[in-house]
């Protein structure tokens, strides 16, 4: 008897969140298996894997005091001791108390796998999976990645963003949000599948059978006003370059035609005061 496995499909997006045709996930890793016990070992081992094991009491071995005996043995009437810092005594060692230890726990990569796998079947059949083209951002921008989310309508859930390898601006934009969390898909654990209400993956990063597509006609319009806006804006650059060259030009004329004004200025000067000086010198002479 031939077994048969279950195909799913999800809802897509483009990257500026708008909806496109659903497509079907890959069945390699969707389809259908669940196993509780396997996913509910992969939690169990990753959160005993994030103690760090280093609560620690003292025993009476390292309590300060109690180096000699509180009494003498006999003839006090009291019950003999050895020691102040006997468990029993208050400021005394502790018994049975916590020491350092690892609390790591190893499962075998199969394991892993299967209980990965089986928690991606879990929200497959909730129809809590989402496939999205590949979000690329100039610069983190918080404000923009809880927009995305919003237009895919999981503002209000706790939303697992698997990225394709490492995205720095996408994760440093969803590192403030607490419902959300972003990490490479290759990274990703059983108990973060486990976490999220959603699980939002990038098309590339489940392979290529799944392409990008261009946003639908309502996003069109926005691109085509972006055109000549941009254009606009190029031109009055340009325009602007153009008056700043004039006006230097301008400025040059005028400072060289100050400067012919003062030369000519200076030379009618000079003649007016050799005049002055050689009707000064006839007059002497006329006068002697």
């Amino acid at each position: 008897m031939a077994l048969t496995t279950q195909t799913f499909d999800a809802a897509a997006y483009t990257a500026d969140g708008t909806q496109r045709e659903r497509v079907t996930l890959p069945a390699a890793l969707f389809d259908g298996t669940v196993n509780m016990s396997v996913m509910h070992q992969a939690v169990k081992a990753y959160l005993a894997n994030q103690r760090q094991g280093t609560a620690a009491t003292k025993t009476r071995r390292w309590v300060t005091g109690g180096n000699q005996k509180p009494w003498r043995q006999k003839g006090t009437g009291r019950a003999r001791q050895g020691s102040i810092r006997a468990p029993h005594w208050v400021g005394g060692g502790t018994v049975f108390g916590p020491t350092p230890r690892s609390y790591t726990q190893y499962v075998p990569r199969q394991v892993r796998s299967l209980a990965r796998k089986s928690a991606f079947n879990a929200r497959a059949r909730e129809g809590a999976v989402i496939v999205i083209d590949p979000i690329s951002f100039e610069a983190p921008k918080t404000s923009r990645l809880v927009q995305l989310l919003g237009r895919l309508g999981v503002a209000e859930k706790k939303v697992l963003l698997l990225t394709n390898g490492v995205n720095r601006n996408v994760y440093l934009s969803g590192r403030n949000i607490p419902w959300a969390h972003v990490m490479p898909y290759a990274d990703v654990s059983t108990y973060h599948i486990l976490w999220s209400d959603v699980v939002v993956i990038e098309s590339s990063a489940l392979g290529d059978g799944i392409a990008p597509v261009a946003g639908s006609e309502s996003a069109e319009p926005a691109a085509a006003e972006d055109a000549p806006k941009g254009a606009k804006r190029a031109a009055a650059r340009k325009g602007a370059a153009k008056k700043s060259s004039a006006s230097a030009g301008r400025a040059g004329a005028g400072k060289a035609a100050r400067g012919a004004r003062t030369a000519a200025a200076k030379s009618a000067a000079a003649k007016t005061t050799g005049r002055k000086v050689a009707a000064k010198k006839a007059a002497k002479k006329k006068g002697s």
